[in-house]
């Protein structure tokens, strides 16, 4: 699939509300969206509870991905294993627009994302690499199925 240009306009980024999260959801039932991550998806309560802690959690930055004013997704970045990482769900309906990429592009230039900032994505999520080395980041190891990448310039 190739991606159409988007306007920078077009893609926008603003705090992550919970009133967000029912459109999250459904993002994470796309089963095509899942086999592509290599996610299993939550129930609605096992997913709220997830997104309680996240909402909840200060060190957490989190926002909300809008394309042409609608809730496309979310990115955000957290610390694991003592590493800062970051991870993004776009739903499967703005796929191949250029969204993730500009979102990630426009979250990584606030000051408060530090470096080095780490990924990790299935081997098999062509996509998803690509966004990520478009803004970027490099391929770094390999760990269990996955690709693990890293950002380390500002």
């Amino acid at each position: 699939m190739r991606e159409s240009s988007t306007r920078t306009e077009d893609v926008l980024l603003r705090d992550l509300a919970e009133d967000d999260l029912p459109v999250f959801f459904e993002h994470q039932r796309n089963p095509v969206a899942n086999r592509m991550a290599d996610f299993l998806p939550r129930n609605w309560d096992a997913f709220v509870a997830h997104w309680t802690k996240i909402l909840a959690d200060e060190t957490v930055i989190k926002k909300t991905v809008l394309f042409d004013g609608r809730v496309a997704g979310n990115v955000v970045s957290f610390e694991q294993e003592c590493e800062r990482e970051v991870g993004y769900w776009i739903g499967r309906e703005y796929w191949g627009k250029g969204v993730a990429t500009e979102a990630l592009s426009q979250f990584l230039a606030h000051a408060e994302v530090r470096r080095p900032l780490h990924a990790a994505v299935a081997k098999h999520n062509v996509g998803s690499i690509r966004v990520l080395e478009k803004c970027g980041f490099a391929v770094v190891g390999e760990e269990e199925g996955e690709y693990v990448l890293r950002l380390t310039a500002d």
